[in-house]
């Protein structure tokens, strides 16, 4: 094909594009041109239809604000409906149900809530006045309930039950039952029991009210009357602790009560008091704890006020018994009761801190803890007068048969006892940290046995006989020695004390031997005699007058007599320490006696009435010794 005719074509379809373009205008100004009339014709058919969309949304708008004032009006008469029930409930009062009359003071309070939250309603202000009044009412009722079933279910607790929720460890001896004075009422002593088992605690309350209680103690809480429930608590359940405290006897006690007070009536006061401290606090205390806990549940702002104001007064009368003991006239008798009584104290020590811990019970806290130190204060300063006591024991009546005197019993007793509470004295040491506690009971320990001899040394010099004398303090420093060594005393006094004391002991009998019996050996002795009427024998009596003799066998015969009436009525009381004495006694008489009538015998059997002189056999000799030291009285036969 050549170019003129490809240009052709070209030009013929150009043509048709241009034709078809023309047509599209055309076409298109058409649309735009039936389009704005559509525009006029819908601005018109808007126009008309205005007023009436105006008119519809009215209608909408009418018929939602009347389902609002439905809704609204439903909810207020449903608030007047339950307020109605409410009151209905409210005015029957609480006794037929109580679980629906508080339910109805919670639909009274939510009412009023609903209402002060809606002061746009008409008449609020008055649905609100009327609903408070309700409540009022309501809540004094609630309050009256509260107190007839706390005072209905608040007994005072019988001492037997109490006891019977003590292990067997800490219960008092039979016998004893809390409310007899007379008895102690003391349980062994804690060093001596392995366990002290666990306290099971009263039931105050039985377990079915207290739901109830804590209930009721909330709704007054949130109407505001927490004084009144307070008081209404305290009193009621203060009385009833008070009461049960005089059920197990316990009393008050003053400074000078305890001053005029025998001590034997006293004394058995304070083991009773040491029984009804322990019951007090693991079992009274203890219990108003849980009680004020399960009550006043969420309630931590009056719990621990309620809980110190009920024991508060039971607390202090306990604490004043103590008081007025630790500060009475000291004696000795009463270290031990006065250990008894900071050693409870001890033991209760993490039951008291736990118990008042709160800062509402600092000043019974206190109270105890200034009683404890008290009591390790008056038992220390009663340490001291034991011992001066002891040194300066002015008893005059001497023991005449020259046993052991009874202050070395009562003193050696003592401190046996101060032994069973090694424990506690620790204890007591530490509270003034002056050194090591063993090393300060040994030194105590050592200053009494020193005070006690110094006192034993000042009596044996009231004997006119020397012999007894000796025998005295023989006796007594025996005595205390084998105390010491049967007792823990020993581990802590040490092996060389107790050497150095039984040399001491030692040297007391042979101080015995020489003084009773050196002069009645001497009449045995035929040396240095002078030879006279008699002549010599082949026996070994020459040198020996027949005279001579006959003296030494009359000094021998008085002397050993005498001898043996007095000695025969002074006593040994420790058959292993009479024994010894007897043979070391034995040993150098009958070998001399047998010795001298031998030799003399036959001097004497020559002459006129031989038994006048030779008036005790050697076996009349050993059995008159072997009843030496028998503490026989002068009604006794003569032998």
């Amino acid at each position: 094909m050549g170019v003129p005719q490809a240009m052709e074509i070209l030009r013929e379809r150009a043509e048709s594009i241009r034709e078809s373009l023309h047509k599209s205008q055309t076409i298109t100004d058409s649309m735009v041109a039936i389009l704005g009339s559509f525009d006029h014709r819908l601005s018109a058919l808007e126009t008309a239809m205005r007023p009436t969309q105006i008119r519809t949304h009215s209608i909408r708008r009418a018929h939602e604000n009347i389902d609002k004032t439905l809704k609204a009006a439903e909810v207020i008469l449903g608030q007047f409906d339950l307020s109605r029930k409410a009151e209905a409930k409210i005015l029957r009062g609480p006794h037929e149900d109580l679980e629906s009359y508080l339910e109805a003071i919670d639909q009274l309070r939510s009412t009023a809530n609903f209402f002060k939250s809606n002061k746009s309603f008409k008449s609020s202000d008055g649905v609100v006045n009327h609903a408070n009044n309700l409540l009022a009412k309501a809540i004094s009722k609630l309050e009256d309930e509260f107190r007839q079933i706390l005072t209905n279910h608040s007994k005072p607790m019988e001492p037997d039950l109490l006891i019977d929720c003590l292990p067997n460890s800490l219960r008092p001896s039979s016998g004893s039952s809390g409310n007899q004075s007379e008895a102690s009422g003391k349980p062994e002593h804690p060093s001596k029991t392995p366990d002290a088992g666990v306290c099971k605690p009263p039931t105050l309350i039985p377990p079915r009210v207290l739901p109830l209680l804590h209930d009721l103690a909330q709704q007054m809480v949130q109407a505001g009357h927490q004084q009144q429930l307070f008081r209404t608590y305290r009193d009621t359940r203060a009385s009833v602790l008070e009461q049960s405290l005089r059920k197990l006897g316990v009393e008050k006690l003053s400074k000078d009560d305890a001053q005029r007070m025998q001590w034997e009536v006293l004394e058995a006061k304070i083991g009773n008091w040491i029984h009804y401290m322990r019951i007090a606090v693991k079992l009274l205390f203890a219990g108003e704890k849980k009680l004020c806990d399960q009550v006043f549940d969420g309630v931590d702002s009056l719990r621990d006020q309620i809980f110190a104001e009920v024991t508060a007064n039971s607390m202090a009368l306990l604490l004043s018994f103590g008081e007025a003991v630790a500060k009475g006239k000291r004696s000795p008798e009463k270290l031990f009761v006065l250990l008894d009584m900071y050693e409870i104290l001890r033991e209760l020590h993490p039951e008291i801190t736990d118990l008042f811990g709160s800062k509402a019970c600092t000043e019974m806290r206190e109270y105890a803890s200034s009683l404890t130190k008290r009591l390790a204060q008056t038992a220390q300063e009663t340490f001291g007068d034991f011992e001066e006591a002891v040194e300066k024991d002015a008893t005059k009546t001497a023991v005449q048969d020259g046993t052991v005197h009874p202050l070395t019993s009562y003193v050696i007793n003592y401190v046996k006892f101060l032994f069973d509470y090694q424990s506690t004295l620790r204890q007591l040491f530490q509270e003034f940290n002056e050194g090591e506690a063993d090393a300060q009971l040994a030194a105590l320990t050592t200053r009494i046995m020193s005070a006690l001899q110094s006192n034993l040394d000042g009596k044996s010099k009231q004997y006119k006989d020397p012999a007894l004398t000796q025998l005295f303090l023989m006796n007594n420093i025996h005595y205390i020695v084998r105390s010491v060594r049967r007792s823990e005393a020993k581990d802590l006094l040490g092996d060389d004390w107790v050497q150095i004391h039984r040399r001491i002991v030692q040297q007391h009998a042979n101080q015995y031997k020489r003084i009773s019996w050196a002069k009645i050996l001497q009449c045995l002795t035929v040396q240095g005699a002078s030879g006279g009427a008699g002549g010599m024998g082949s026996d070994g009596t020459s040198g020996i007058s027949r005279a001579m003799v006959k003296d030494r066998f009359k000094t021998f015969n008085v002397q050993f007599e005498e001898l043996y009436l007095r000695q025969s009525q002074w006593t040994v009381p420790d058959s292993e320490l009479r024994e010894s004495l007897r043979l070391a006694v034995a040993e150098v008489v009958l070998p001399a006696y047998r010795s001298f009538i031998k030799r003399c015998r036959p001097l004497i059997e020559n002459g006129k009435n031989p038994m006048k002189y030779i008036r005790f056999s050697v076996e009349d000799i050993e059995r008159m010794l072997n009843e030496f030291f028998e503490g026989k009285t002068w009604s006794e036969p003569k032998r």
